[in-house]
């Protein structure tokens, strides 16, 4: 059983598509059928820069690139919503150098790509305890979110200092404060009410959930919201990443019947 499912994973790179470049891959996607919200877990910088005798730090500086060319590739589609997870709360553990270059790359990135993000219509919504980063990506967070509060195009939740449970325990939190009030009644609380004060309030659940450097786990990201999230894996590491693994996400995505939990559709002659 366990063969298979690495049979089933590595297919992912391997399909009948793998050798397509981007116009072909481009012809294979039905832009009717696209999702609506992409969830991506950034992974691999660290071990793309290890295996090339390189510091980490230089995997994560050639991961920007990366960056670029997804939220550039997914604004163009027209996806609605595109979440990347950009530093979890678990991240606080690497050494203080490598955390303090990620930061300085966070706001690199926002301060150098802004005019770009505005100009391409992207909104730049933060999720996490932000409260908790360092005054410079807060600030630059705050600009970046005040500079695009108007754009109607891509909407780009930048994951910073998240964590999954933390988040459901903001919002159980929150829930709890408002029933103690009295805002808010033993009845009113349900799957509506949490989705309601978690940090993704307002945005439809992620359709697909995309992961570069082939782990086979979800790290504490979007735990509630990726219940019914079709997954895609890849063996490619973050920095080698590119609109080309989009794509092929994207074909492999619409070749799946999506059922939430009900049955196949019959045809008529069945």
């Amino acid at each position: 059983m366990f063969n298979q499912i690495v049979r089933f994973w590595r297919r992912k790179d391997t399909g009948d598509y793998a050798g397509a470049g981007v116009d072909e891959l481009l012809k294979k996607i039905d832009k009717n059928r696209l999702p609506g919200h992409i969830a991506i877990i950034m992974d691999g910088n660290g071990r793309w820069a290890l295996r090339r005798g390189l510091t980490r730090s230089y995997g994560h500086r050639a991961g920007v690139e990366s960056l670029r060319d997804v939220v550039k590739i997914c604004s163009e589609l027209g996806i609605g919503v595109l979440t990347l997870y950009a530093f979890s709360t678990e991240n606080w553990k690497r050494p203080q150098e490598e955390v303090n270059v990620l930061m300085d790359l966070l706001v690199e990135y926002l301060y150098k790509e802004i005019e770009e993000l505005y100009q391409n219509g992207v909104r730049v919504h933060p999720i996490g305890r932000l409260a908790e980063l360092p005054t410079s990506a807060r600030k630059a967070i705050d600009m970046a979110v005040q500079y695009t509060r108007d754009n109607k195009g891509l909407t780009l939740n930048l994951a910073l200092n998240y964590g999954g449970r933390n988040e459901i325990v903001d919002a159980v939190r929150a829930i709890a404060t408002k029933f103690a009030n009295g805002s808010l009644n033993i009845e009113q609380i349900g799957e509506k009410a949490i989705s309601d004060h978690l940090y993704t309030v307002g945005q439809p659940d992620p359709d697909l959930l995309i992961r570069p450097s082939g782990d086979l786990r979800i790290s504490n990201f979007l735990l509630w919201q990726l219940a019914y999230t079709e997954f895609w894996f890849s063996s490619v590491m973050w920095p080698d990443f590119r609109r080309i693994h989009i794509l092929r996400a994207l074909v492999d995505y619409q070749q799946r019947e999506r059922r939430f939990g009900g049955l196949k559709k019959r045809t008529n002659n069945l």
